[in-house]
């Protein structure tokens, strides 16, 4: 049973073909226009998706050595993202799949990294979580602990109530002047760096939740008041800069998290999204699970990212319950329930 995924929720737009769940390819397009604006421009962002979804799909059946008539249904990114990205993959995957009389699932983008713990290489690939597990999912537009009961059963316990730990990342490294995305950059910096040379505000929310507004405004008016004092200060110390405020994020995310774990009693610890390729918060990881005996599980690279291998997965495991969707359902940039 063959599955074609696409994923193009915001700037990258991927394929991937599934065979009974096991990855045969997976393509992705990155869009470096977005680079001198610093932050991605949603209408560039749709225009390149149009450019390179058809490219993608095809070098995705090509490489997994199969052909379009091999093919049993087609997964897609419905949201929550980009409206006009989305559109674009929704649009594809539909006319795709009418052309070809296969059935369509649609995938929600975010339990999709929540899944990507999942996506097998090989037949001999086992290294995958039971349930229940705690998934922190942490990129530039979320950042959550889920409890995930089952392939369709999860529960947010905590999240954002303000910025994601991805977007504080980001707004940092602008402030520094440092370039978009952040996230790669202050990761490369801040393993040549003091990470105790600087302390920055930490929030006191109740419960799992988090917040970064607070530490986004400790480190731009620390930022302000050093440079009066030495106007090159960012160029002098950025290595302890990116490395101070990496572990401070790290710190926030992990205290919530060993909470969750405590009061639950879940010791299966999954990490997903964007910011999970952070050296910091990976090392962080192996340390719990050595400090705590926590089963940890961190996704490859190449599955941090927005990928179409996780919407594979995911539509792999509702392609199972014979859950499809129907033509009509629309994108949507916003979960509303």
């Amino acid at each position: 049973m063959y599955i074609l995924a696409i994923e193009s929720s915001c700037d990258d737009t991927s394929a991937a073909v599934l065979k009974d769940g096991i990855l045969l390819s997976n393509v992705t397009a990155s869009q470096a226009v977005h680079e001198e604006y610093g932050g991605v421009v949603p209408e560039l962002a749709s225009r390149a998706h149009q450019q390179n979804i058809v490219p993608v799909v095809d070098a995705a059946i090509k490489r997994a050595g199969v052909t379009k008539a091999d093919l049993n249904a087609v997964a897609f990114t419905r949201g929550p993202g980009l409206l006009g990205s989305l559109l674009v993959g929704v649009s594809f995957a539909k006319g795709f799949a009418r052309s070809l009389g296969i059935p369509m699932i649609d995938v929600n983008h975010l339990q999709g990294h929540v899944l990507a713990h999942f996506i097998r290489e090989s037949e001999d690939d086992h290294d995958q979580p039971t349930f229940p597990y705690l998934c922190l999912l942490v990129s530039g537009g979320n950042s959550q602990i889920v409890k995930v009961n089952s392939y369709k059963d999860m529960e947010i316990i905590g999240q954002t109530i303000d910025d994601a730990a991805g977007e504080a990342i980001d707004k940092c490294s602008k402030v520094m002047g440092l370039g978009y995305p952040g996230g790669p950059i202050i990761d490369k910096l801040a393993r040549q760096g003091n990470p105790d040379a600087f302390q920055f505000a930490k929030p006191n929310i109740a419960g799992y939740d988090y917040s970064f507004s607070g530490l986004k405004t400790s480190f731009l008016y620390n930022l302000r008041d050093w440079i009066k004092d030495d106007p090159d200060f960012i160029e002098h110390h950025k290595e302890d800069l990116a490395a101070s405020l990496e572990k401070t994020i790290v710190d926030i995310l992990m205290k919530k998290l060993r909470q969750a774990v405590k009061d639950t009693g879940i010791k299966q610890v999954a990490v997903a999204g964007g910011v999970s390729a952070n050296n910091g918060l990976r090392n962080a990881y192996r340390d719990h699970a050595k400090r705590y005996g926590w089963k940890i599980f961190i996704p490859k690279f190449s599955f941090t990212t927005d990928n179409a291998a996780m919407i594979g997965i995911t539509g792999y495991f509702k392609y199972l319950d014979n859950d499809f969707a129907s033509i009509d359902l629309p994108a949507y940039a916003r979960v509303t329930q």
